[in-house]
């Protein structure tokens, strides 16, 4: 099977699905709609993963790239034929992904802030995410508010995956913190870790 994983940005989250989808026997292939100001992960690519030029993927898009975007993809998806489109965030990636020629399964995953946050934003958004989760087989979400999120604009619960991030239990489990709080004096303190990065946008 040809899996397309096409996501924003590169960042951690997409080197871990990456990871993890280059473990299997399918084929997989990546596609990145845009390059942001500050990078997120420098790792490359796993071997397994075949990276894919395109017209996307250089700089930071904005709507009025979008017509020639899709032109693009719709070549990208003739070449690589894709069985299943993996694609979020769901308002701009999915949504290119929902409105392409190619008619395979879509798979459309939330980043969170894209329907908890940007549909807030206006009614254009709404509708973009609204118009690619009608087009969309599945969704994959990271918490039962980005769930509900979902079920608000009509997508429906049966066809949701959650699947929420957890924590490594090989650097972080129960216990581990004895030493730490005696070292620190902390015994009696009430000791909160944050390993969040600390954008405006997560409110830390």
């Amino acid at each position: 099977m040809r899996v397309l994983y096409f996501t924003r940005d590169y960042t951690p989250h997409d080197h871990r699905f990456l990871s993890a989808l280059a473990a299997t026997p399918h084929e997989i292939y990546a596609l990145r709609l845009e390059r942001r100001g500050m990078q997120r992960e420098d790792r490359p690519l796993p071997p397994q993963v075949t990276q894919i030029p395109w017209r996307g993927g250089q700089k930071p898009a904005c709507w009025r790239d979008y017509p020639a975007l899709l032109r693009d993809l719709n070549r990208v998806l003739r070449e690589v034929q894709p069985d299943v489109i993996h694609a979020g965030p769901v308002p701009t990636v999915a949504l290119l992904a929902a409105f392409s020629r190619r008619r395979c399964p879509l798979v459309s995953m939330s980043w969170g802030s894209d329907l908890l946050m940007d549909t807030a934003r206006s009614r254009w958004d709404r509708w973009c995410a609204r118009a690619a989760l009608q087009r969309s087989g599945a969704l994959l979400a990271d918490c039962q508010a980005v769930a509900n999120a979902a079920a608000a604009l009509g997508f429906p619960r049966e066809r949701m995956v959650l699947f929420p991030w957890g924590v490594d239990l090989t650097h972080f489990h129960p216990g581990a913190a004895d030493d730490l709080r005696e070292r620190r004096g902390w015994q009696d303190a009430f000791v909160l870790l944050s390993v969040r990065s600390w954008e405006p946008i997560y409110g830390v």
